[in-house]
Formats: C-alpha cells, structure tokens, sequence
C-alpha cells in the first residue's frame, strides 16, 4: 500500500487515496465514486458530530439542540406561588444577616450551656468541678485567640520596649540567670537528697552522662547552640516537678488517667458485639487491639473539627518561644504527643522540601522518642499506670529537640521562620461520620501491623532463645537468652537512670527488648511484672527476682516510651521519603542518628522522672518482712522496714492474740524485735 496526497482545484476535494499496486486497480476509475463518497461523509459529518468513549457513542448537536430547548423552555415566565414567595423572602434575609443570625445561635447556646454549668455547680461544686475547669479553660482560650487575631499588632508594639531592652542587656542576663538556675538546682538537689536519700544523685548524674555523650558523638560538636539543649530540659524538670512533686499537678494528670481508661473502655462494648461475650478469653486480639482502632477513630473525629490543630499549635508555640527552635520542628514535636512518627510531618507537609538537614533530624527525633496516641490506649489496657505514660509522652517533646539539637546542631540559615505564615493541614472528610469512618479505616493496618510484628518477633525471640540455650548449653551455661544478653549490654544505662541495682538487670533487658524489637512487646513484659508486685508473693524464686519496685516500674515506664527501635527506622524512611521525595537522601543519611539521638531523649525523660518520683510504701509489709528475712543478700532500705516494723508491733498492741491475724510470719516477728531492740511487749 502506498500512501498518496491528491492535487486540490476547483471540481471538489481530494483526500488521501489509497492505491494497491498488486491489486492492478487505476486510481482514476475510482476517482468519481471516491469524491460523491466523500461528499456524502462530508455531509453526515456536518450534521452530527460522533464521540466515542469506550464502547459509547454521544450524539453531540443532538445534546446541544435539547439543552437549547431545555433553556427556552427555563426562560419562559413562570408564576409563584405566594408559599414559594415567602420562602424566596425568608432565604433572602437569611443570606443578608448571616452574620447576626449566627451570632445570636451562638449566644443562646453559649447561655445555656453556662446555665447548665451553674446549676451543676449549685448542686454539688466537687462533682462539677472537672466541668467548671474545663469551662473556665476554653473562655480563657477563646478570649486569648480572638484578642491576638484583633490586637495583635497592638500586643506586639506595648511589649516591644521590653524585648528591646532584653536584646541590649541579654548578654550579661545570660549569664546571670545560668548562675541563679545552677545555684537553684545544687541546693535543691542538696536539700532534696537529705530528706528522700540519694537516689536522686544517681539520676541527676545519668543525665548529665547522656548530655556529654551526646556532645561528644555530635555532628558538629563546636557549633551547638545552647539554649535548646538547656531550655528543653528545663521544660522537662519544670513539667516533671509539676506533675510528680505538686499535688495539684498530680491529681490533675491522675484525673486525666483515669478518665482516659473509663473511656477506652467503652471499645468493650464494640468487641463483645463482634466477638461474643467470651472475647476476653483473647485478650490482646480481643481486648487490647480494639482500644487501638477506638482510638483511631476518636483522634480522627477530633483532627475534623480542628482541635487537634488547636492543640497542637498551642503546644508547638510555647516550645518556639521558650527554646527557639523553627516552626516546622516545634510544630512536629508537638504533634508526636498525640500522633504517631508518620503522621505527624503531615501537618507541615508543604514545608518538608525546604526545611534544613538539622531540621529534618529534628523531625524524625521526636517521632522516635515519642509513641502514637493511639498505642497509648493499648499500653494503659496492660496495667501500666495512664498516668505516668501521659506523663512522659509530654515531657518527651522537648527533650527529642534538646537532644536533636545537641547530636545535629543548625549550620543552615532555615527557610521556614516565619510563625504566622505557617499553616497546618486540614482534614480532607466532608463531615464528621465520613472522619469517623477514614479513622476506623486507618487503623486497619495499623492493628494488622502490631499482630504480625508482635507473631513475627515472638517466633524469633523463641528461636533466638532456644539456639542461645543450646550455645549455652555447651559451656554448662543452658540460662543464656536473648533477655539476659540485652540485660548486660544495657544495665549502666539502667542503673544511670536511677533503677535500683538489683533491678537494673531487669530493666536492661526490657530496654533491649524496646530497641531490637518494639516498645509493645517490652511495655507486654513490664505489665507481667506489674502484676507480679501486685499480687505479693516471695520476690525472689530460685534467685530469680520476679518483680521489681515501684520507683523502677516508674523510670522503666519512662525509659521505654518512645518508637526508638529499628522495625521503626524503615518505617520512618519509608514514611518521610514518600512524603517528601526530594529529601530522600537526607532521610537516609540521618535516620540511624535520630534514632539514636530519640533513644537518649527517652532516657533523658526517664533520668528527670528518677530525680523526682518520690513512690509511697512500694510493697506491702508482710512481703517486705518475709523478704528481708529469708534473704541474706536482700537490700532494702531500713527506714521501709522500721516502719513496718512499727507498723506490726501497733497492730499488736491492738490485738488480744499473742500473734496478731495477718501473713506475719514468726521469721518475721524475731527480725522485728532485733530492729527495734527487743520491745518487752510479744518478744520474749
């Protein structure tokens, strides 16, 4: 076949011609046919123009004349019915005061919302004083939000003497509020160490060991700056003191802990329709996985109406002025409290490309060294205390920017400094049914995440115990295990953070469970040993130690609260790298330091709750008693011991028995006696 052009004149027009050579057949004898053809086609075409779309064809001027109808026939006049009238009326003056009518909405709800409030209040203040606090808390913040959206530039220039009077004195200001906060904190730790014993000296010397080491191992050792470094943990001192040594601060987190498990314990109704009355006999499938998609579903509603942004930028403000890191990092790390180490960069996604190396790292530390929200509710199921975990994950914001900021100093000049020019993401869902539902739908593979890692990972530690048995075994050591391995490698730091040395073992090897596999498999081990303490028994069993003090359960609890692991490090590769391509490189290059830089803020946390937990009577008497006395090597304090022996001999005195009811046991009654110096009373 070959492909031939016709000569175009004034008899008509000759398209493209096909002509067969093996055919034999003249072009010229099909020529008056070709040219009435291609004018009938020429005809056709004009009238109707043929689209096709997959096996559909669209008669186009056919559409168009019927929406030419269509239109002449909306163009006649029609007349209105007086109902119809009234309502074109009553839409009009909707749209023209739309404004008054939603103010007057909000007013009336406002009212009688503070109308309910008060009355609550008149009946019994102490059951409404939760209800009260809130109430008094959102008028505070509406009221600072609207001033600061009118009066903003007004705020700025009545404090703008006083910034500019810092800036000219700030050099020796410096200095002289490092000597006041230094001389604050030696006395502190002098007095503090006098009345509650040294424990604290050990915690407060672990954290200035972590300091150094990170100093040493730092990117850039002589361009550290800091004000991040020591802002950040004095943030961390400051919210610790707070919530551990004040009773207010206490009884508020304590409240909060609370409430939060009275609420995931509404996932029970969800997994009892699904699985039946007996879902318990599963626990964590059944029971603890569940919290994790109620959670999700929850956290989603609350990121559709803007309150998580609220929150989060509220938090992420207070951490730009007190320790001067960029809005992007700030942001980042406030987000982590609530969210988890992908989904957080999510709310300054835009900003990604342009943020420095420093920053990046800034970024993925603070998802290592805090844990997801929604995990949160599933390590409060296993009994560890809500507490101490809400605790940490808010004293872990800072200190991942303090040692960020230490193990990767700034050497850039950062993009993104404008705080007011940053925008957090928005919620795609409609409504909030369509965020309630997305939230379910996320944590789909979020909880088929946790199962299969956790089958996974205690497949392997059985294998790995069983092969380092058979090893051990050789050498007439058959004891020898994954946990015990780990037990020797991170016992210093265990015992740096304050854990009592005959815990520090036990510790170890949660921290090395937490770090080569995850946190949820050390925080399942840890529950364990709660449970131990909590239902007594001998301590030790074959010399095997089978729980540990409150104060260690409390810094372990601190210690292991963090995403620092390596199953998480292709996660936050994978994570940041597919939002933010161009820094796949950067990624890369930094993700192993920032786990470890988020390992050392865990730590950090965990050094500052050391220094200030203060725990009660960690175990009960009896146990106490029957311990120290069976034991020889047993250490225990002997103030604990004189109070409980003080406390058994006043039960006695109370009691007409020789030997008063209880698990006292007779081991337990000598030791007492040679405590106290042999009371004439029941020890002879």
């Amino acid at each position: 076949m070959e492909l031939t052009r016709t000569n175009r004149d004034h008899s008509g027009v000759h398209n493209l011609a096909f002509q067969n050579d093996s055919d034999g057949v003249d072009v010229t004898i099909l020529k008056g046919h070709g040219d009435n053809s291609q004018r009938i086609k020429n005809s056709q075409n004009k009238k109707a123009v043929l689209t096709n779309q997959g096996d559909e064809y669209i008669n186009i001027e056919s559409d168009v004349h019927e929406n030419k109808r269509a239109s002449i026939d909306d163009e006649q006049p029609r007349l209105k019915g007086p109902l119809e009238k009234k309502y074109d009326k009553v839409c009009e003056f909707c749209k023209k005061h739309k404004t008054r009518i939603r103010y007057v909405i909000c007013g009336i709800l406002i009212t009688a919302y503070l109308a309910v409030v008060t009355a609550a209040c008149s009946l019994n203040f102490q059951r409404a004083l939760p209800l009260f606090v809130i109430t008094i808390l959102a008028i505070f913040f509406i009221c600072w939000d609207f001033l600061i959206a009118k009066y903003e530039d007004r705020i700025s220039a009545f404090f703008s003497p006083g910034e500019r009077y810092l800036k000219k004195q700030w050099f020796w200001l410096k200095w002289v509020l490092c000597a006041v906060l230094i001389i604050s904190l030696i006395c502190w730790l002098i007095f503090d160490t006098t009345k509650q014993g040294s424990h604290q000296l050990i915690s407060f010397g672990g954290l200035v060991m972590y300091v150094l080491l990170m100093l040493i191992f730092s990117k850039y050792p002589t361009r550290i700056a800091w004000r991040p470094v020591f802002s950040g943990i004095g943030m961390q001192f400051i919210l610790g003191l707070l919530i551990l040594r004040t009773k207010v601060g206490f009884d508020v987190f304590n409240w909060l802990g609370i409430q939060i498990q009275t609420f995931l314990e509404y996932s029970d109704a969800g997994a009892k329709f699904v699985f039946g009355d007996q879902y318990m006999d599963h626990l964590f499938a059944f029971k603890v996985l569940p919290i994790v998609v109620f959670f999700s579903t929850v956290m989603s509603m609350l990121y559709h109406v803007g309150f998580m942004q609220w929150l989060v930028g509220k938090v992420g403000w207070v951490m730009h002025i007190f320790m001067g890191t960029t809005p992007v990092e700030s942001l980042v790390a406030a987000g982590n409290i609530f969210v988890g180490q992908t989904e957080s960069p999510l709310l300054v996604r835009p900003y990604l490309p342009y943020i420095t190396k420093s920053e990046l790292h800034a970024v993925m530390t603070a998802g290592f060294s805090t844990i997801a929200g929604s995990v949160l509710g599933a390590y409060i199921s296993f009994g560890v205390s809500s507490s101490h975990l809400l605790t940490a994950s808010v004293m872990s914001a800072p200190a991942s920017l303090a040692a960020s900021k230490l193990f990767w100093p700034e050497t850039e000049k950062p993009l993104v400094t404008l705080r007011s020019g940053l925008q957090m993401a928005k919620s795609e869902s409609k409504n909030l049914l369509e965020a309630a539902s997305q939230g379910a739908s996320t944590s789909i593979r979020l909880v088929a995440n946790i199962a299969v890692n956790l089958i996974s990972f205690l497949a392997l530690l059985s294998f790995l115990d069983s092969a380092l048995s058979w090893v051990g075994n050789l050498f007439d050591y058959p004891q020898l295990n994954f946990e015990n391995i780990c037990a020797y490698v991170f016992m210093p730091f265990s015992f740096m953070m304050g854990v009592d040395w005959e815990d520090s073992f036990i510790v170890g090897g949660l921290l090395g469970y937490k770090t080569f596999f995850n946190e949820f498999l050390a925080y399942e081990r840890l529950s364990k040993l709660i449970h131990n303490r909590e239902k007594g028994g001998s301590m030790y069993i074959n010399g095997v130690k089978q729980y540990m003090t409150v104060r260690s359960e409390v810094i372990a609890t601190y210690a292991l609260c963090g995403f620092a692991n390596f199953g998480s490090l292709g996660l936050v590769i994978g994570g940041l790298t597919s939002i933010a391509p161009s820094k796949k490189k950067e990624i890369a290059d930094g993700a192993f330091r920032a786990m470890i830089a988020g390992t050392a803020a865990c730590f950090m946390t965990a050094c500052v709750a050391g220094m200030l937990t203060v725990p009660g009577l960690e175990v009960p008497c009896h146990i106490l008693l029957e311990n120290a006395s069976n034991f020889t090597d047993f250490h225990v304090n002997s103030t604990e011991l004189v109070k409980c022996c003080q406390h058994l001999f006043t039960s006695a005195n109370h009691s007409e028995e020789i030997f008063p009811g209880g698990n006292y046991s007779l081991s337990s009654w000598k030791m007492c006696c040679q405590i106290l110096g042999q009371p004439p009373f029941h020890c002879t």
